[in-house]
């Protein structure tokens, strides 16, 4: 079978790793995804589309024929964090893992096309709520996981390179000062998913959803769920209400998990405000406009 990477994964790749690391890798990739088939001798039935943004992600059958999925990233895309945090969630709440090895994970079987964005809002919401509780827990004695400290401490440095544009300034102002007042009074470290929204929780046959694709990390629960808050921010946008729309929704999930919905605010900006710098200087100036005008809400 031809294992053609989607153009997502490409796209992304590129714009992450940079084209040069991200083109010899996806020129190495057929030969890698055959090898790893090979290995656990799989039956391939076709590749997800648009799949994963770090990864070639395969529906196989396994030698007894059983389902699964065949999740392929590059090295330099580090998915040893992802695998140690799927190990330590043993199918609790994600997927669980199958076999690991090489360059390549296998995982039980999902339903990539049905994920919470298939519902209406507020049931997705409602699952996510639940789905999230179930991850966050504490992570294993000796860890190599970073801290919420660590990755948003450089993603912060990048933020206050865009500083000089004096229409982000103000919001970068902001959600630079919220991220160094949540940092330094902090006093959770659960295991976090790092990466969780709507779109990562698909519907399951062992449990109604479950979660995949993380970038583990370890900290408070309110840095998971500010990405959440976002979720189909396109709609929020294009309504008349969406600024009181944003707001409420930052309280209502605060609520619903018992956070301080000051933290869950805080920690909404500045992931907000960062997203949409990176992705102005990514040149998706559409997803960028978006992100920062939502910020703007809050």
């Amino acid at each position: 079978m031809a294992f053609e990477p989607p153009q997502r994964l490409m796209r992304t790749l590129g714009e992450k790793y940079g084209d040069t690391a991200a083109a010899e890798w996806l020129g190495q990739l057929p030969v890698h995804a055959e090898e790893a088939v090979a290995r656990r001798q799989l039956e391939v039935e076709r590749v997800v589309v648009p799949g994963g943004r770090s990864s070639l992600v395969v529906l196989v059958r396994r030698p007894d024929g059983s389902p699964a999925t065949l999740k392929i990233a590059p090295p330099f895309a580090a998915p040893g964090p992802e695998r140690a945090a799927l190990a330590h969630w043993k199918g609790w709440g994600a997927a669980e893992v199958l076999d690991t090895g090489d360059d390549a994970m296998l995982l039980e079987r999902l339903h990539p096309e049905m994920s919470l964005r298939s519902l209406p809002e507020a049931k997705a919401l409602l699952e996510a709520a639940g789905t999230a509780r179930r991850l966050w827990v504490d992570p294993p004695v000796g860890h190599g996981f970073e801290t919420v400290t660590e990755r948003t401490a450089r993603q912060a440095g990048a933020l206050r390179a865009t500083a000089a544009d004096e229409s982000l300034a103000p919001l970068v102002s902001a959600a630079l000062t919220a991220r160094d007042e949540l940092c330094a009074s902090s006093s959770e470290s659960l295991l976090l998913h790092g990466a969780f929204r709507q779109g990562k929780v698909l519907a399951g046959d062992r449990a109604p959803w479950l979660a995949v694709g993380p970038e583990p990390l370890v900290g408070e629960r309110a840095y998971d769920l500010a990405r959440l808050v976002r979720d189909r921010v396109e709609d929020l946008v294009a309504a008349d209400s969406g600024a009181s729309s944003a707001r409420r929704r930052v309280n209502k999930l605060a609520d619903s998990l018992d956070l301080d919905r000051e933290r869950l605010h805080g920690w909404t900006l500045f992931r907000a405000v960062e997203s949409g710098a990176r992705a102005l200087a990514a040149g998706r100036r559409q997803s960028a406009e978006l992100l920062l005008e939502f910020a703007s809400w809050l």
